[in-house]
């Protein structure tokens, strides 16, 4: 078994699923008392969310890079960022290292693709939605068309994440918003909805909505445990 590096803490809240996820998904191939071999670095997300904000992104990439080299160190033979938007450094992150990156975007446009899908819309932070490092992985190597969110949705989705789930809030009120949005996306053609920011499937349930939803914390920790797993 391979083991996974854990570049997380963006937020803790979905780190810890993906810790969760993992383990279970190790435990149900390989049976017994089976767990998952790991090196997590949890960084402190208030720090980077005001390097975000503040359009900081060099001063993150230093940030996240010295952590990923930790975890190079401590012997992970990959490595995991565990969040969709500062995938937007994930290109730099991995010209540092000597390990490879999984890109949380591969595996999701597969899961889409697989389930024979090509129109989707993308729910996430603004930078998620708005910027070409994520839709473009999405559709230019994996052929997806993409749909995002209206601008004041947008907005709507973006708060949501900030001040509700990365603080562990989890409010009914805000899940019917996203419901709104998804109808609204739905209606606009998309035949599924990634959720494209790590928090979001701790608010919206797939069992829930008439199209498929892809929860792509769960679908990058599985592809992890696939990869470590690989002879």
């Amino acid at each position: 078994m391979k083991k996974i590096g854990l570049l997380g803490g963006m937020s803790w809240e979905s780190t810890l699923e993906y810790y969760r996820i993992i383990n279970q998904t190790v435990k149900e191939k390989m049976g017994g008392l089976h767990s998952a071999e790991c090196i997590v670095y949890s960084v402190d997300f208030a720090e980077i969310e005001k390097l975000q904000h503040e359009s900081l992104w060099d001063e993150a990439l230093a940030l996240l890079t010295q952590a990923a080299r930790s975890i190079e160190t401590a012997g992970a033979d990959f490595l995991l960022i565990c969040t969709n938007t500062m995938h937007k450094l994930a290109p730099d992150i991995q010209q540092q290292l000597s390990i490879p990156l999984l890109h949380i975007a591969d595996p999701t446009a597969q899961k889409v693709r697989s389930a024979g899908l090509r129109k989707v819309a993308l729910l996430g932070t603004r930078f998620t939605m708005e910027e070409d490092f994520y839709r473009g992985r999405l559709q230019r190597p994996h052929g997806l068309q993409v749909l995002i969110p209206s601008e004041s949705d947008r907005q709507t989705v973006h708060r949501v994440i900030y001040d509700e789930l990365c603080l562990g809030r989890i409010e009914a009120a805000s899940a019917e918003h996203y419901a709104r949005i998804i109808e609204r996306l739905i209606g606009a053609g998309a035949e599924g909805v990634i959720l494209g920011c790590t928090e979001i499937g701790l608010l919206v349930k797939p069992e829930d909505y008439r199209i498929p939803l892809f929860d792509t914390t769960r679908i990058h920790a599985e592809a992890a445990v696939d990869f470590a797993l690989e002879e």
